[in-house]
């Protein structure tokens, strides 16, 4: 049974009749569930200050109106802020009917069971439940997911099932403290605010006002405000826990200033008169002193901290216990830590009930109890002695590890909690790691930020040792690829993070612990366009792969360094890296990239060999590797991966110029990214759309296309790649005559590139300089502008050449051999033209070498020289 279906029972207990001073918004809240009924889904949110009684009017108008309701709760604590998932994990072990005892098998019968009965159509949602719930880990189909990808589809599962258990009856979903909320119950909230405007879901939230969200537009959401009761209805709940009697009415009004009608505080200080026998009920109630007499203090947590300390020493020692142990805890954890006979225990408990500090609720296999209020437990906690305090966190905590050692992963938050609030540093961060870890594997990274965080600044405070610096190499190792998904590759605390690992793993000499540190510092530096240091790192990699004769690190290393040299446009050496990667690769043990997003080493370096193999002129060598990247993506069934594997395939296709190929192979990389949440590629594979769209007419969608992708990247702060696609769009500009706008592109590109050292497509972008100033100049084009474009071509051959790029040095040779045509020096066309032709041994039905040919037998035509030397079949 749910904490709030049964903590708040206070009616009976105080002998309250109703809820006083809150009959509008019960009736606002009863109209809104007949809404609901209707099939029109409602949002209501209570909110007000600590002690207005926002939980109480939930309970209220439960009481009322939950008949023939399906009532699913969840509650926030405090120290639970950091604890992903933790409301919607009790409201699920709730819904499915889990008990501590549960076995894993019996927990998988119960949420299979139940999930196929309300709807087979449910059954791919059982994996990421049972993960979420502890059933089994994520590994097989969830360990081949991307992280971001996993996380979506978890609260995507949570709202299909409670939505399809809406069909079948109404529900009401509540969800209280929304101010100690954690990043994913936030999440879920907001899919689920999102998805019941037209489902039987009521769904009721309450908070402070420091919370804030964005559901103030929804049609169906309605905000109660809990302002403190007015003077008519803080009389009638005095009157109601005190009498109407006449002699009262000074006392009344004095309660009610000094509370300014806050009904918890009014409550408390009632009670706190009795205790102090300044009221006594003897038939009726009496003021046994004068109104000079009576001391009121001016806060709420005053008049809690008075009534504790009147408590006898053990019932204050077992309340202050209690607050350590948190705002809800089974009796069992209770014996445990406070070693006592039972029977004097159950006497404390039940006098502790009396005073409505803290509220028994029923629960299976033993009973719970949890504090009236969270100020109730805040006060008595913070009454505590630190060096006491301290004390209790690490009682708590070791008697958490002996109740719940079979289930002890449902209670790494809360260990991690107490053992750093114990002063017990190493217990601290063991669980502070595992949390971490738990967190990361529910795709939770914010969470496993918070927790990693907290250990590394644990960590600081402990001496300077060999063992610390360990330790914090391994957190600061977990925490850099969190950082990355949560925030990017090229973002500061990324860099900061590797580089205190890589400092931490040098002066320790835990060179075998580097290689993720150095991957993931180099992937920093690339991204930003900081190319020289990412291709030292990438050099280290394979140093350091070699050094200890790994397999798997050395394709990784491989890889690494292969991409850092084509980008450099060292196009051999980076090829050489690539097919060395690709000899060792092996798809049984490898399919797992270790350090990018799960993507598969063998797929990227086969895809990325294909694009060497295009620009260097080996076309038909590049489509056996882009047929066989193509068949392995597919082979491992993993969707990064093939994502990855179609951009490569569409970079390789661009040089061949199959423009309809590039363009379906661009939309599947969409529609593939968009799917599976991959925006960090999905610009990309829209500059490629576009790309193709321009070179087939389409000229104005598709550089819009080509801009909206280029300024997406931009918003990421990533410049890498961002020459080549930018010498995509003044390709695309040149095509369709916006000859300006393609030499701004070309401008921006080559200043990028002077910064960055990115020179993979430098002799295009000199070349289609080239051509867009003699495009700008139209028919006849001035002698100086001839100039100026010849002086592009010869600067797109001469680095074309020195990088052994056969491709670009045909191209710019074509756009030079053209020129020359115009003026009169038709051999000297011939020759140039002639000689690069007659290197390419492949290929010869690609649209560049069929272009060549062509202008080569019209120029050996007119040159009078015999056409035999240049034919090819």
């Amino acid at each position: 049974m749910g904490p709030l279906r049964t903590r708040l029972q206070m009616s009976a207990r105080r002998g309250l009749s109703r809820f006083v001073g809150r009959d509008r918004e019960i009736e606002e809240m009863k109209r809104a569930l007949e809404r609901t009924k209707g099939a029109r889904g409602q949002l209501v949110a209570a909110m007000g200050e600590a002690g207005l009684g926002k939980s109480r009017l939930f309970f209220e108008f439960k009481a009322v109106a939950q008949s023939g309701c399906l009532v699913l709760e969840a509650f926030s604590v405090s120290h639970g802020k950091a604890s992903a998932y933790l409301p919607i994990i009790e409201l699920l072990k709730d819904y499915f009917d889990l008990l501590a005892e549960d076995d894993e098998r019996r927990r998988r019968e119960k949420i299979g069971g139940k999930v196929l009965m309300l709807d087979r159509t449910l059954e791919d949602t059982l994996p990421y439940v049972f993960a979420l719930l502890g059933v089994e880990e994520t590994a097989g189909i969830l360990g081949q997911i991307a992280a971001d990808l996993r996380r979506r589809r978890t609260l995507d599962a949570i709202k299909r099932i409670l939505l399809r258990e809406s069909l079948n009856q109404t529900l009401i979903v509540i969800f209280e403290d929304l101010h100690w909320i954690d990043g994913e119950t936030q999440a879920l909230l907001n899919l689920l605010v999102e998805s019941i405007g037209t489902a039987k879901v009521l769904m009721l939230v309450n908070y402070r006002p420091e919370y804030s969200h964005g559901w103030g537009s929804k049609t169906y959401y309605t905000q109660l405000r809990l302002d403190p009761l007015g003077s008519e209805s803080a009389e009638e709940l005095l009157g109601a826990l005190m009498s109407d009697a006449v002699e009262l009415r000074p006392l009344k009004r004095l309660i009610i200033e000094k509370t300014e009608g806050n009904p918890f505080f009014i409550e408390e200080i009632v009670r706190a008169l009795f205790d102090q026998g300044v009221l006594v009920r003897n038939g009726a109630v009496k003021v046994t002193r004068s109104m000079s007499e009576i001391h009121i203090p001016p806060t709420v947590q005053g008049i809690l901290a008075s009534r504790i300390d009147r408590l006898p020493s053990a019932e204050k020692g077992l309340l202050q216990t209690l607050a350590v142990i948190g705002k809800q805890f089974p009796l069992g954890v209770i014996k445990q830590v406070m070693q006592r006979p039972e029977d004097e225990l159950e006497r404390m408990l039940a006098a502790l009930q009396l005073g409505e500090f803290v509220y028994e609720q029923p629960a299976f296999p033993e009973t719970e109890y949890v504090f009236k209020h969270a100020l109730t437990q805040e006060v008595a906690y913070g009454s505590l002695l630190v060096e006491r305090r301290k004390e209790l966190h690490e009682r708590t905590a070791a008697q958490i590890e002996v109740l719940f050692n079979s289930r002890l992963e449902d209670h790494y938050g809360d260990l991690a909690h107490h053992y750093s609030c114990s002063g017990n540093s190493l217990k601290a961060l063991e669980y502070l790691q595992l949390a971490a870890q738990q967190a990361i594997e529910r795709s939770a990274n914010t969470e496993a930020i918070k927790h990693l965080t907290a250990a590394v600044h644990l960590l600081n405070t402990l001496p300077d040792t060999p063992q610390r610096d360990r330790q914090e190499l391994a957190l600061q190792t977990m925490l850099g690829p969190v950082l990355i998904a949560t925030k990017g590759n090229g973002d500061p605390e990324v860099g900061a993070v590797y580089k205190r690992a890589l400092q931490l793993g040098r002066q320790s000499g835990e060179d075998a612990r580097l290689f993720p540190v150095l991957f993931g510092l180099r992937s920093f530096h690339l991204v930003r366009g900081e190319l020289q240091p990412a291709f030292e790192l990438a050099q280290q990699l394979v140093s350091l792969a070699e050094s200890v004769q790994d397999s798997g690190l050395l394709v990784e290393a491989h890889l690494a360094q292969g991409n850092s040299l084509f980008l450099l446009g060292k196009l051999i050496p980076g090829l050489e890296h690539m097919e060395r990667a690709i000899s060792l690769y092996d798809p049984q043990t490898h399919h797992v990239h270790a350090f990018i997003y799960g993507l598969d080493p063998g797929v990227f370096c086969l895809a990325r060999a294909a694009w060497f193999l295009a620009v260097l002129g080996y076309p038909d060598q590049a489509s056996k590797r882009l047929g066989e990247a193509l068949a392995l993506a597919q082979k491992q069934r993993h969707a990064f991966t093939l994502a990855v594997a179609l951009l490569n395939v569409d970079a390789a296709l661009f040089l061949r110029r199959e423009w309809p190929a590039v363009q379906q192979k661009a939309e599947a990389a969409i529609a593939l990214c968009t799917e599976q949440g991959f925006g960090s590629i999905l610009s990309q594979a829209t500059i490629q759309r576009g790309y193709a769209l321009a070179q087939q007419g389409q000229a104005e969608e598709g550089i819009a296309l080509m801009r909206g992708g280029l300024d997406a990247m931009l918003a990421t702060g990533s410049s890498l790649f961002r020459p080549l696609f930018l010498c995509f769009l003044a390709e695309a500009c040149l095509t369709s005559g916006r000859f300006e706008e393609g030499l701004a592109a070309v401008a921006e590109a080559i200043a990028i590139m002077g910064k960055t050292g990115e020179r993979s497509y430098e002799a295009e972008l000199h070349r289609l300089k080239g051509e867009l100033i003699l495009g700008g100049s139209g028919v006849e084009a001035e002698p100086g502008v001839q100039t100026e474009a010849e002086e592009c071509f010869r600067k797109a051959i001469e680095i074309a050449r020195q990088q052994e790029a056969r491709s670009f040095e045909l191209r710019a040779v074509m756009s030079l051999s053209r020129l020359w045509e115009q003026q009169g020096k038709k051999a000297e066309a011939r020759q140039m033209l002639a000689e690069i032709y007659g290197w390419f041994s492949e290929g010869f039905v690609t649209e560049d070498l069929k272009a060549a040919k062509s202008l080569l037998d019209k120029l050996s035509s007119t040159a009078g020289s015999p056409r035999a030397s240049t034919s090819r079949t």
